[in-house]
């Protein structure tokens, strides 16, 4: 099945598949390739309207009788740390970030693997090979960076965290992250949040795109600690959501 927008770009529906969010629901994605000149244009208006990129696609949550992936952002602008996120800072005051080209290496699939093994044993992407892993970073037709997080405090400043992120116009595109997961007291996941609104702070733009948030998924729920947020509402744009809805 395929639609058009309205610059004429073919939008294709896939299969109905098990939903990983959502028990007993069936999901199904309307998708479409980037590539040629226009893929940072495209990608920009699609992802303001509720998509999310991976690798050369971008798609957008399209199940029959349930609308529960919303998209959503940080005003990254008006974001102020809680008292918990300002003690999630101090833990990490020893890594050095630096920002990279997308491009693969040895040590970033070592870390990538150790965080699924013990993150997420039963999802599909621990069957990921190094091959695999550089294709999810390499092949983007859009402006795109690694950022390694470094310890200065351990000799040979070992890698313990990464983030895939997207530049966009107005902000940055969180698209997948990873981190050491024997250093669960350092809260590193929030701190790659943190440090990306930071980052859009100081570029003085405005977001940071978090991706699908589902209500009444545990996998979600650490999205709605980040206040505020806006959801994207469809024909209606975005919206900030009350604390309270989360």
């Amino acid at each position: 099945m395929t639609d058009q927008t309205p610059d004429n770009t073919q939008l294709f529906l896939t299969a109905p598949m098990p939903c990983p969010y959502l028990p007993g629901k069936e999901e199904r994605k309307l998708f479409t390739h980037l590539g040629g000149k226009r893929a940072s244009s495209l990608h920009a208006l699609l992802s303001d309207n509720g998509f999310r990129r991976s690798q050369n696609l971008i798609y957008r949550p399209a199940c029959e009788g349930c609308a529960a992936c919303q998209s959503v952002r940080i005003v990254a602008r008006d974001f102020t740390p809680s008292a918990r996120f300002r003690r999630v800072l101090h833990k990490n005051a020893d890594i050095s970030v630096t920002v990279c080209e997308p491009k693969a290496t040895a040590e970033q699939y070592a870390l990538f693997k150790r965080y699924l093994d013990s993150r997420h044993a039963d999802g599909g992407m621990t069957q990921m090979t190094a091959v695999d892993y550089e294709y999810m970073v390499e092949d983007t037709p859009v402006q795109t960076v690694l950022v390694e997080y470094r310890l200065t405090t351990e000799p040979g400043t070992p890698l313990i965290a990464v983030a895939l992120t997207d530049v966009m116009p107005d902000g940055l595109s969180m698209v997948y992250s990873f981190y050491e997961p024997g250093l669960e007291r350092r809260g590193l996941g929030n701190y790659l949040i943190l440090d990306h609104i930071e980052q859009v702070r100081l570029a003085g733009l405005s977001y940071v795109y978090l991706g699908y948030w589902v209500k009444n998924s545990p996998k979600m729920a650490y999205k709605g600690n980040y206040h505020p947020l806006e959801v994207q509402r469809g024909p209606l744009g975005w919206r900030r959501i009350d604390p309270e809805e989360m």
